[in-house]
């Protein structure tokens, strides 16, 4: 397997190919148009384009499919992100009349981070990221997933691994994508729940009931944690980790603990240990605090909240690791892989590997459409189950957007 350095060497030669080739420009485009919803809604989306050298392009905006595809494989963007859909084409934003240029509408999203969680991980820190600590991205998903659908009702949410350390969710709901600032500050406050900043001990405070999507994370929580934090992180295997814990428990208990502790065997006896310790104490709350510290989503609010906030978009290319960002089928949550995910070299080893003779006869191709030969092209490559992941979300929106015109033309002959 290539190494970071390596991945990084070989996009100047690499990422030309991926854009001409293996990109899935029509399921892309399909996804942004969202069916045409209104005229010039694709047009006026803002995208952004890193570059070799850090060379940053803002406010990029194209007509249409082929308009975007042909800029993508001449400027061939290191990193891509994607903005808001504006009043005005953003291309055209220093010509429009001061105050006019609005961001109008965007997809809610959620950006989680591992670099959050430095604070409640001990096998890994900064951007690195392993087996071990990736399950804090699998608990995020599940809580998030959950409320997102049960506890607001967005049906169509897009789950992507960052290419690096994190994943993003794309809320695409017609709903969500015309939320107000306030109101995008308001879910995304509701679910936040670990607060304060590294000299904040305790960070989760609990009240009497929890709150009902509150106690649905904590169920799901409990599902990870005496693996995720009891055996992989070993958060009470020895004196300095454990101290740590007591710290955010009642003062009362926290000395005979300390003493327990020393004669108990493992993580997972004085995990035991502590719960029973709780229970004759006022604050009965302790041990599920700590466990939504450990492990409960951390959300980058600022980027929920805005509607001008910039997103790395899906099946962009990490310059880091090389890996693509792929979306993330969450019927195979538990066994998602990172290290597993395609790279811009694995992709076109496949792609070169699976050549057959016949595609070199260049008169054959010349008639076929080029669509044609990229659509077969990253079917070759291990790109193609991200892609059917992609396309089963689309179709399920497309399904969607079908019922409500059906709904409604129905609700207009009545009259």
């Amino acid at each position: 397997m290539a190494g970071a350095g390596d991945e990084a060497a070989v996009l100047p030669d690499l990422l030309p190919v991926y854009y001409r080739r293996l990109f899935p420009y029509p399921q892309y485009f399909r996804w942004l148009n969202y069916g045409g919803v209104r005229k010039a809604y694709f047009q006026n989306r803002e995208f952004s384009f890193t570059l070799r050298d850090d060379i940053y392009l803002r406010y990029q905006s194209f007509t249409n499919q082929q308009e975007l595809e042909k800029e993508m494989q001449k400027l061939v963007p290191y990193k891509i992100d994607i903005g808001a859909v504006y009043s005005h084409k953003p291309n055209q934003h220093n010509s429009v009349k001061a105050g006019n240029f609005q961001a109008l509408e965007k997809e809610l999203v959620f950006d989680i981070d591992m670099t959050d969680y430095d604070d409640v991980r001990n096998c890994c820190r900064a951007a690195d990221i392993c087996h071990k600590c990736w399950t804090l991205m699998t608990i995020a998903i599940r809580v998030l997933d959950r409320a997102l659908e049960e506890d607001f009702g967005f049906e169509h949410r897009l789950w992507v691994y960052s290419g690096r350390r994190g994943v993003h969710c794309w809320v695409c709901d017609d709903i969500a994508r015309k939320l107000s600032q306030t109101a995008r500050s308001a879910v995304a406050e509701y679910l936040s729940v670990v607060k304060g900043g590294e000299d904040t001990i305790k960070k989760v405070h609990l009240t009497h009931p929890i709150h009902p999507s509150i106690e649905k994370a904590i169920v799901l929580v409990k599902r990870y944690f005496r693996e995720y934090a009891l055996e992989n992180q070993d958060i009470l295997g020895s004196k300095e980790a454990w101290e740590k814990v007591l710290a955010m428990v009642p003062e009362e208990i926290r000395e005979n603990l300390q003493t327990e502790f020393i004669n108990a065997r493992n993580s997972d006896k004085r995990w035991d240990m502590l719960k029973q310790s709780v229970k004759t104490t006022k604050a009965i709350f302790t041990a599920e605090e700590i466990m939504l510290q450990y492990c409960y989503p951390r959300l980058d609010v600022n980027v929920s909240k805005g509607l001008n906030h910039l997103l790395k978009s899906p099946f962009c290319v990490h310059p880091k690791t090389g890996r693509i960002s792929v979306p993330i089928d969450l019927k195979t949550l538990d066994s998602f892989d990172p290290f597993s995910v395609p790279t811009l070299s694995s992709i076109c080893r496949e792609l070169d590997s699976n050549k057959k003779p016949e595609e070199e006869d260049v008169t054959s191709k010349e008639s076929e459409p080029e669509s044609k030969r990229r659509s077969r092209d990253y079917k070759k490559t291990s790109l193609a189950e991200p892609v059917r992941i992609f396309d089963e979300f689309l179709k399920k929106m497309e399904h969607s957007r079908k019922g409500v015109l059906l709904e409604q033309s129905d609700s207009h002959r009545d009259f």
